[in-house]
């Protein structure tokens, strides 16, 4: 198994870095091994200096105990990291048991720690000094004193690994969380922008088809046109974000193919490209408006038609507004397959800060989008925040 592969495994186990694992072991430890260090001199000083008799271990000792246990503590945190917790039944008899082994020989590693500083002696030594029915069995009651001392030590330590691998686990989970929900959210648009090019494609190929008969090098032409207008579909379908002058002239491409079929009805009213302002907005967003305003403007009567695009930039808000003439007796929805996908990625892509209002005004149908001002800088933070869908 590669090192790569026993470092996946170790954090989908306990959610925790060997590395991360070690050090909050071994902090915790030193603190232990400190403040027992600490209370254990004073105790031996207070009691020294009131019977004369040296009780308690000094601090070389007790910090070599410590260093003995260290090892035996890793490996029973880390085998309950492995452990867990589920199923409870299973898992709480073993994690009980790894903490009693570990207070068990917390005193054999004192004795130990004794031998090798003050050589076998040491216990009769204290015992010279020791008298008393409490200290007839005095291991026994040294080794369960220090028992019940590790007990709790043990699982304030346990408790502590576990909060930071559970912490460090939801932490992971979240991570995976937003990326699902980006990735949800990419694939989501890229479906509504592949919805707008057969839909587009057949209409032009309708408009074409239209002009073969009668007028064969117009339609010659507007299949170059057709050409070059399906190329930027394609471009502008692989990216989120167009510039407002793409935008618009795509738009131009779509709305001269159609005026040039209905030369004698339609009429197209777009603003000056130079007087655009530098602004970045949803790739193909317009598009699905200015279908619309063509296909329901023209139905219904044989009446001129106009269809107008304009752009207004005011405190720090976008407004793309798409209108076009009705027929008096044309009976108008505010729903369709058009708008429904306008209103979705507007929703997808800036999260409740944009809106879609449609329906007729004065004889008239507009379609009104209002949206945040992305600039070049903001449209790069756009692009790496992740997005979450409606």
């Amino acid at each position: 198994m590669t090192d790569a592969a026993r470092s996946t495994m170790w954090i989908q186990r306990g959610a925790l870095s060997r590395r991360q694992f070690l050090l909050i072991v071994c902090c915790f430890w030193f603190y232990v091994t400190l403040s027992n260090v600490l209370y254990a001199s004073s105790m031996r000083t207070g009691i020294a200096r009131e019977s004369g008799v040296t009780f308690f271990a000094s601090w070389d000792i007790r910090v070599l105990q410590h260093v003995l246990l260290l090892p035996f503590l890793l490996v029973s945190y880390w085998a309950s990291l492995r452990v867990q917790w589920r199923p409870m039944l299973v898992a709480i008899p073993l994690q009980i048991l790894l903490g009693v082994c570990f207070a068990a020989i917390a005193y054999p590693a004192m004795m130990l720690s004794n031998l090798i500083f003050e050589g076998p002696h040491w216990q009769e030594q204290a015992m010279t000094h020791a008298s008393g029915p409490l200290f007839d069995a005095l291991p026994v009651s040294l080794w369960l004193a220090s028992f019940i001392s590790f007990i709790p030590t043990y699982g304030f330590g346990l408790a502590l690994v576990t909060g930071l691998a559970l912490y460090t686990r939801f932490q992971i989970s979240e991570l995976r969380v937003a990326a699902l929900e980006r990735e949800w959210s990419s694939a989501r648009l890229a479906a509504l922008r592949m919805q707008l090019s057969p839909h587009t494609l057949f209409n032009l190929l309708h408009t074409i088809r239209g002009n073969i008969a009668w007028d064969p090098e117009g339609a010659q032409s507007m299949v170059v046109q057709l050409a070059d207008l399906l190329r930027r579909l394609l471009n502008a379908g692989e990216h989120d974000f167009t510039s407002l002058q793409e935008e618009l002239h795509f738009v131009r491409l779509y709305l001269e193919l159609q005026r040039r079929r209905f030369s004698d009805r339609l009429t197209v009213v777009l603003p000056e490209s130079h007087a655009l302002p530098t602004l970045w907005v949803p790739s193909l967003i317009l598009q699905p408006l200015v279908e619309n305003a063509v296909v329901h403007g023209l139905a219904g009567h044989a009446g001129p038609v106009e269809v107008r695009v304009t752009v207004e930039a005011a405190r720090d808000m976008l407004t793309l507004r798409v209108c076009n003439g009705l027929s008096a007796t044309k009976a108008v929805g505010q729903t369709g397959i058009g708008l429904k996908n306008v209103r979705e990625r507007l929703a997808v892509q800036f999260q409740g800060d944009a809106t879609l209002t449609a329906g007729p005004r004065a004889g008239e149908w507009l379609a009104e989008i209002h949206m945040p001002q992305i600039h070049d800088s903001l449209r790069r933070q756009h692009r790496a925040m992740p997005l979450v869908g409606a």
